[in-house]
């Protein structure tokens, strides 16, 4: 089952089913309005929308309207609670070795992760709003779940059966505040605004085998100002599965439905499949040259795209494709 929330004027906007293609949508009105809603009693609602779903990729559902990705909010528009790990340890091994620093021995096995702002999420197509350019503007590629209700101590196989939908995220990160906050040792804050999400989520099952014990086998496409800067496969380099980032972040508190877990920068050690942020090319730059990195980071007027295509070539979540804006530019998109 696909999913995804249309912006109709609201805080929480107007759910949607989704076809498999991408082509069509039906609203699940009648039976849920929100994704929280959905969320929220989902061994109830599920079933009911499962049923519009195939109507929906049958030919067969009466309301059927075209879907149109550009009016889509994030999936869950807010949600409780939005944590982000750091799943791939080449990447930490990246940045951490472009800065002569080595990578502490607990970081291969207790999750790296930060709490993010979970009630202001923006959709695949929505501008991304910046104070200044000189604040080193990154987009990151990941991937996400939502999650059900998890307890508090649930371990990492029993966290897996807690995962209701799988979607795209872009993290975006201020890189030039992040050095100062780290410093403080209380963690990111302003170098983190707000993750912009794809318009349509997944139920695991519409992922078939590449779905496997919490890991997305897939290649995450990311262009950067129309060309292509990264080809990175999502599955085999994931350290710690979503299983485990979540029994990570439930270790000693509940979660409630609705808790967005994010999986860091998709990241390969094969150089030669590109980059799913700016900030790791800059640490290969740094690491070949001995300290310089050439590439800068987005400016004003700059666009990312961000997508996954299944084994047939078609869009599993439709992609994210934003342009960065100045924040007081009333003129643009």
């Amino acid at each position: 089952m696909k999913l995804a929330t249309y912006n109709d004027g609201s805080r929480d906007g107007q759910l949607l089913v989704v076809s498999r293609d991408l082509s069509l949508a039906h609203y699940a009105s009648g039976i849920a309005t929100r994704m929280q809603q959905l969320l929220d009693d989902w061994n109830f609602v599920a079933p009911q929308l499962e049923e519009i779903s195939q109507n929906l990729n049958h030919g067969k559902a009466r309301h059927a309207f075209p879907f149109e990705p550009q009016r889509c909010m994030a999936p869950l528009p807010r949600a409780y609670q939005w944590a982000d790990g750091s799943a791939y340890i080449n990447h930490v091994e990246l940045v951490r070795k472009a800065r002569g620093a080595e990578v502490p021995e607990s970081f291969y096995t207790d999750p790296l992760m930060y709490q993010g702002g979970s009630d202001d999420f923006l959709g695949a197509c929505e501008g991304a709003r910046f104070v200044s350019e000189a604040m080193g503007i990154d987009f990151e590629a990941e991937i996400a779940v939502v999650t059900g209700d998890v307890a508090m101590s649930t371990d990492a196989d029993a966290a897996l059966e807690c995962i209701r939908l799988v979607m795209l995220a872009n993290d975006w990160s201020l890189r030039n505040l992040i050095p100062a906050e780290l410093a403080k040792g209380f963690g990111f804050f302003q170098s983190k605004p707000a993750t912009a999400f794809s318009p349509v989520a997944v139920t695991p099952d519409e992922l078939g085998d590449a779905w496997k014990k919490g890991r997305l086998h897939l290649t995450l496409q990311t262009m950067w100002n129309g060309r292509k800067v990264g080809q990175c496969e999502a599955g085999p380099e994931m350290s710690f599965h979503f299983g485990q980032l979540i029994a990570h972040v439930a270790k000693t508190r509940n979660l409630r439905a609705g808790s967005v877990i994010g999986s860091g920068t998709v990241s390969n050690k094969d150089w030669a499949k590109g980059y799913s942020c700016i900030a790791e090319k800059r640490a290969i730059e740094m690491i070949e040259s001995g300290g310089e990195a050439k590439t800068e980071f987005m400016k004003f007027g700059d666009t990312v795209r961000i997508e996954m295509k299944g084994r047939d070539g078609q869009s599993i979540f439709g992609a994210i494709e934003q342009d960065v804006l100045p924040l007081h530019d009333p003129d643009a998109k």
